[in-house]
């Protein structure tokens, strides 16, 4: 790890026996004594967030380099939630988000990274993304849409790719939000339940509830392949939302603060300047 991982609920998947079964979806630990006891995350969250805007504003104001924040899930995971929580403050001239859907034509007509390459964080800025090339590597693979030889050579593509970044002076983070599937049943229900969140509802989602346990084990082939000291994956239990946010919010900030964002230097004396 470059950094010094906060005291946090989250998992660093470090080697190849990693097993997503072993993560508590629900636990908080570190962060409360009982389970949604939320009185110490608010404080500590705000603190996070105000100290997440200025190492925002350095990195934005020194424009050398960038942070990519990758979110995936499965259905009802709280990436949507989590994106808005960990920017709360954050200067959204500094911010870039991207969001990945199925691919359109245009997209399928090139490599699989093509549509991510082009939405990666310019430098100074903070890119997250809403699902990512991983999405090529694990719904594929869940539904048969691509082979093991296949599978195999685009995980090496998103490390080559991945390394390619971090040579380019972006830092990666890279967050699985992990529920329960009881979990995921509740969210579901509580979309059909509120008429103002069935919207959110897709009746397909159902279908995807039917592969859980492919999906397991596509995201632990994924991460166990493609997690590194340099671009890790790491497991958020997130059946607790605001100990999903105040575990994201926490490993953001540090990795800022390993990157030490500084100012430019200036080319004028201040003191010499005269506003009349």
């Amino acid at each position: 790890m470059k950094f010094k991982l906060p005291k946090t609920p989250a998992v660093f998947v470090d080697s190849k026996s990693f097993c997503l079964g072993d993560v508590d979806p629900a636990d908080i630990t570190p962060f409360a004594h009982q389970p949604d006891d939320k009185q110490d995350a608010g404080p500590r969250l705000l603190q996070l967030r105000q100290r997440l805007s200025v190492l925002q504003e350095l990195l934005y104001a020194e424009h050398s380099r960038s942070l990519l924040i990758v979110l995936q899930a499965l259905d009802t995971g709280g990436k949507d939630g989590a994106i808005q929580n960990l920017l709360t403050g954050v200067n959204p001239a500094g911010v870039q988000i991207a969001s990945f859907k199925a691919p359109t034509l245009e997209e399928l007509k090139h490599d699989f990274l093509w549509r991510i390459h082009a939405q990666t964080p310019k430098r100074g800025h903070i890119g997250v993304f809403n699902r990512s090339h991983y999405e090529d590597v694990l719904i594929t693979r869940v539904h048969g849409l691509i082979d093991k030889k296949t599978c195999e050579q685009h995980y090496a593509d998103i490390n080559n790719f991945e390394q390619l970044l971090l040579n380019n002076g972006t830092t990666i983070l890279k967050f699985y939000l992990h529920i329960s599937k009881q979990e995921q049943a509740q969210r579901l229900q509580a979309r059909l339940d509120d008429p103002t969140k069935n919207w959110k509802f897709d009746p397909s989602d159902l279908k995807e509830r039917a592969h859980w346990d492919d999906y397991q084990v596509a995201y632990e082939a994924a991460m166990t392949h493609c997690s590194s000291e340099h671009a890790p994956w790491f497991v958020i239990p997130a059946n607790h939302k605001w100990g999903r946010d105040l575990a994201i919010t926490e490993i953001v900030v540090a990795a800022l603060e390993d990157m030490n964002p500084q100012p430019p230097t200036i080319d004028f004396d201040p003191k010499a300047q005269v506003i009349k």
